[in-house]
């Protein structure tokens, strides 16, 4: 591991980039122009035109649209104790398949229907529903009614709206026996993420840029009314950066239905991550970036031994010319194409081994510079504040949080035996201002939190080191403490001070690690829990995640049941097993848990851990 040495200054520097400026499009000539300066091809493709391409040891992957709790923002005050989805930033709702209100909940669900035709039987396929479904009190448990339409919900007084790949739906909710749809939304465009932050929902959209019709941009319609985003609101940086996808941020009226507010920034399709303080909202986006500059470099630095003098400055010269990029990566695979060529067979193969091979040591020296990621920062007025990048590729959404005006960026770097792992910070303008890097070498990040002046994070490949790291100075951050452990935590969540609760697996099993970080130099795993089962929702998202700290236990979904784990006196203990269900969620209502799965709702009171009733769909 690095901190700030002189090591990871010469990096740092390295990888700093201008301050850029932020313009928007004037015309869609201007747009179209743009596009043609900042056109490129990988290096990759490149090396495909050769037939040496290496494959990728190891993706990373990410975090889609949300899937479940603490009360939703914007519901009605309720006198009863309820439970709402867990979220990464208190006070911003995520969509999930699962909400309540306290006196109901509401349940998104598919089924799947077989379908004769002649003599053969048609493939299942899913039809979405919804189910609203009397909670409170649990002796009155029953399904009240249904609605046509699934997908992931937010909870907005009487508005339940339905989020889905084609659609987002809003239903009047004030009578549950017969739900009503309000508004309606048509997606023209992919729904990245959402969330609900007071009265306003804030929606993430991309859509591919149309090349010969860049703009405007129409994301969506709403009850049949197109949004339409102009060239003059569709923001770029003055650098030129490849571009693919226009990302739409919107604002909507949850109640009425309607668009407040847009933006629009341009990117690459990628990966893309939405992370929201109450702030701003920032989104990510992969970012290959230079690669003629850095194929260039390659053949100068790794193989002036093994070209012709000749050849390099051939090369050289097609970096002069006034073309774009993607023209002169044609160019150059030409030149290497016709020299290939004129060798010998024999030549040509140890030619593109050791082509190959030198590319494996030229990237694993300049993995910082391959592959980035943008980030675009956005004010809740929907004014673009900032264009950044860092190394590498964030796991989720937790890999990213902002603290005292500094944002914080965990990412993976390389792959495979050369992946390595940072922690980036960088100011309101996003510009990189401190670092730690190289945590796990050969690993990858699994899970990130962070929280105040401290960072979490865990990396694994045989065993899980869980790292401390201090930001409490953001341009000087360091690595306090590390814990090797086997396994591997893929959630973290802090349960109480100075403890953090890991999930994830040891072997095939799911891990359950209680950790002591109350030193920061010195953390400790003071209990463990090895539950038999291979998976939980939890690894996949952390909605799946319920805490209830009155009675100091959280619940946590299995392939087989549903758990509830006590966390008193530092000591995990399983106080209950739900067998026959196949969970997916659980919600608390005063003293009553409802463990929520496809198949039925099961209600324990958490007094005497209890079953009080069930209800079988």
């Amino acid at each position: 591991m690095i901190s700030l040495t002189i090591a990871s200054i010469y990096i740092l520097k390295a990888i700093k980039q201008e301050k850029q400026g932020i313009v928007a499009f004037s015309s869609k000539e201007d747009f179209k122009l743009y596009l043609e300066e900042a056109s490129t091809r990988t290096y990759r493709q490149i090396f495909l035109g050769m037939g040496a391409i290496r494959e990728e040891l190891a993706e990373i992957t990410i975090e889609r649209l949300p899937e479940t709790t603490t009360s939703a923002i914007g519901e009605e005050a309720s006198s009863l104790r309820v439970s709402t989805t867990n979220v990464q930033v208190t006070g911003i709702d995520e969509p999930d398949i699962v909400k309540t209100d306290g006196n109901n909940i509401y349940l998104s669900s598919q089924i799947y229907r077989t379908f004769w035709y002649g003599q053969s039987i048609l493939p299942r396929y899913p039809i979405g529903e919804t189910k609203v479904i009397k909670s409170f009190p649990p002796e009155e448990l029953e399904l009240r009614s249904k609605i046509n339409e699934s997908g992931y919900l937010l909870l907005y007084h009487k508005n339940l709206i339905i989020l889905s790949y084609d659609d987002i739906v809003s239903y009047d909710i004030s009578n549950p026996e017969s739900p009503s749809q309000h508004w309606k939304i048509k997606l023209n465009s992919s729904l990245v993420s959402a969330r609900l932050y007071g009265d306003k929902i804030y929606l993430v959209t991309r859509k591919e840029i149309d090349y010969y019709h860049p703009c405007p941009v129409v994301p969506l319609s709403i009850n049949e009314k197109p949004l339409l985003i102009s060239c003059s609101n569709i923001y770029h940086p003055t650098s030129y950066i490849p571009a693919d996808t226009t990302y739409n941020i919107i604002i909507l009226n949850p109640d009425a239905g309607e668009i407040e507010k847009s933006v629009s920034f341009i990117g690459t399709y990628g990966e893309s991550i939405v992370y929201m303080s109450e702030n701003a909202i920032y989104v990510t986006y992969t970012q290959q970036t230079d690669e003629f500059t850095l194929y260039l470099n390659f053949l100068k630095e790794k193989c002036s031994d093994i070209l012709p003098s000749y050849i390099i400055n051939q090369i050289e010269k097609i970096d002069s010319y006034d073309i774009s990029k993607e023209a002169k990566a044609v160019e150059l695979e030409i030149i290497i194409s016709k020299y290939l060529n004129s060798l010998e067979k024999d030549e040509r193969r140890k030619f593109e081994n050791e082509l190959s091979n030198r590319m494996y040591d030229y990237e694993k020296e300049h993995m910082r510079e391959i592959t980035k990621t943008g980030i675009v920062k956005i004010d809740l007025d929907m004014n673009i504040k900032a264009f950044g990048s860092v190394p590498g590729k964030p796991l989720n959404q937790f890999s990213l949080d902002e603290y005292q005006g500094y944002l914080r960026v965990a990412t993976t770097v390389g792959s495979g035996s050369e992946s390595a792992n940072d922690v980036y910070i960088l100011d309101e303008d996003l510009n990189l201002i401190g670092s730690i890097l190289d945590l796990g070498l050969g690993e990858r990040i699994y899970s990130v939190r962070f929280i105040q002046d401290k960072g979490y994070v865990v990396t694994f490949k045989q065993i899980d080191p869980f790292y401390i790291l201090d930001l409490s100075d953001p341009s000087q951050p360091k690595m306090k403490g590390e814990l090797k452990i086997p396994g591997y935590s893929s959630y973290l969540h802090p349960i109480a001070e100075n403890r953090i609760l890991g999930i994830g697996k040891e072997d095939w099993n799911v891990k359950i690690s209680l950790f002591d970080v109350s030193s920061a130099e010195n953390p400790k795993e003071v209990s463990k829990y090895i539950l038999d089962e291979t998976w939980s929702d939890i690894l996949n998202t952390h909605h799946a995640f319920l805490l209830d700290e009155k009675h100091k236990i959280f619940f946590l979904p299995g392939g087989r049941g549903g758990y509830v784990f006590s966390y008193d006196n530092d000591k995990l203990e399983l106080k209950k097993a739900i067998s026959e269900i196949i969970a997916r969620r659980a919600v608390y209502i005063e003293d009553y848990l409802y463990v929520i799965g496809d198949n039925k709702i099961v209600v324990i009171d958490e007094i005497s851990w209890e079953k009080i009733n069930e209800l079988e769909f």
